[in-house]
């Protein structure tokens, strides 16, 4: 078989059977203990309590929450649309070119999603500058209103939303008085919280 040398000048010598091969060694690891607030802990009882025992209760991680798939719930999506930062007419007329970055801050979504749009409705029809940089006109945020509107809080596919916008002036009117009826609304829950006080 195979002969090991012996480098301080000793005989060579045969290696008979299998190396040995080297012990695995298992530690025993106690679970990681964290402050977690609102969790109520156990007082360990007199007799000491080992840490394996310990390790049969799942430890909640702080700030951990599990992510729901799917569409939010109506009820947050309504006040999702309620944290609209949109300005008046007053105030959105006063200039004439809003940068995409401006209007994608005002409807709280990312700069894509505002191009994206851009790229399916055709009635979004903003100026572009020689570097290609995106200006919306007022008229142009009212449209990203009322697309917002459908697709957010009355769940339109694109397609519906495009169907419904091209069926004419109605649709302006609808929007206009819902509008004008979720001012109220807020007018009116404006005056009870400050009734209440």
């Amino acid at each position: 078989m195979l002969q090991q040398l012996d480098l301080f000048g000793g005989e060579p010598t045969k290696v008979t059977g299998k190396p040995a091969e080297p012990k695995k060694k298992s530690y025993k690891i106690a679970p990681p203990t964290q402050l977690v607030e609102d969790f109520p802990v156990d007082e360990p009882a007199e007799d000491s309590t080992s840490a394996t025992q310990l390790s049969d209760k799942p430890i909640p991680v702080v700030g951990e929450k599990k992510a729901k798939r799917g569409r939010p719930a109506s009820v947050r999506a309504t006040t999702d649309i309620a944290m609209l930062d949109v300005p008046e007419d007053s105030v959105l007329y006063s200039k004439q070119y809003y940068p995409i970055g401006d209007v994608a801050a005002m409807f709280r979504v990312n700069i894509s999603l505002i191009r994206f749009w851009e790229n399916e409705f055709d009635i979004l029809k903003p100026r572009k500058n020689k570097k290609g940089d995106r200006f919306f006109r007022p008229e142009d945020v009212k449209n990203l209103k009322l697309i917002y509107f459908l697709l957010k809080e009355k769940k339109y596919t694109i397609s519906g939303a495009k169907s419904f916008i091209k069926s004419g002036k109605k649709v302006n009117e609808r929007f206009e008085a819902i509008e004008s009826l979720k001012n109220i609304r807020a007018m009116l829950v404006e005056l009870r919280a400050g009734l209440s006080q």
